[in-house]
């Protein structure tokens, strides 16, 4: 070997892998064999309790409007229009809060989704 002058780095395999299994993901949920099965009821209780998380926070607050008003009685009186506040906020504020929830949740859904197809792809 000269000095000053180095050779390329070569990469040195002693043993060939035999045996080891290859991984194929996308043939596994497609045969739905237990690891394919096994993803997906991972899939579906993810987007389970995505439902689930929002349903509650959904409910939480569409209960704590009225609770609101039983517990300040200035809340529970206020009009605007001639129409109690508590039941405007029910009436007509309740749609936008349902509009962001669904996005929400379609929007984490699709995420979770492509989660899947991408472990799925590789």
């Amino acid at each position: 070997m000269t000095e000053g002058r180095k050779l390329p780095r070569e990469r040195v395999v002693l043993a060939r892998r035999r045996g080891a299994r290859i991984v194929r993901t996308r043939v596994e949920v497609q045969e739905q064999t237990e690891v394919g099965d096994a993803m997906v009821r991972s899939l579906v209780r993810a987007q389970l309790w995505l439902s689930v998380r929002l349903a509650a926070l959904t409910l939480c607050i569409l209960f704590a409007i009225p609770l609101v008003g039983l517990l300040v009685p200035a809340y529970s009186h206020a009009t605007l229009f001639g129409i109690r506040l508590p039941w405007l906020i029910l009436g007509i504020a309740v749609y936008p809060l349902l509009l962001g929830v669904g996005w929400v949740y379609v929007r984490q859904a699709e995420r979770t989704e492509q989660e899947f197809v991408d472990l799925v792809d590789d």
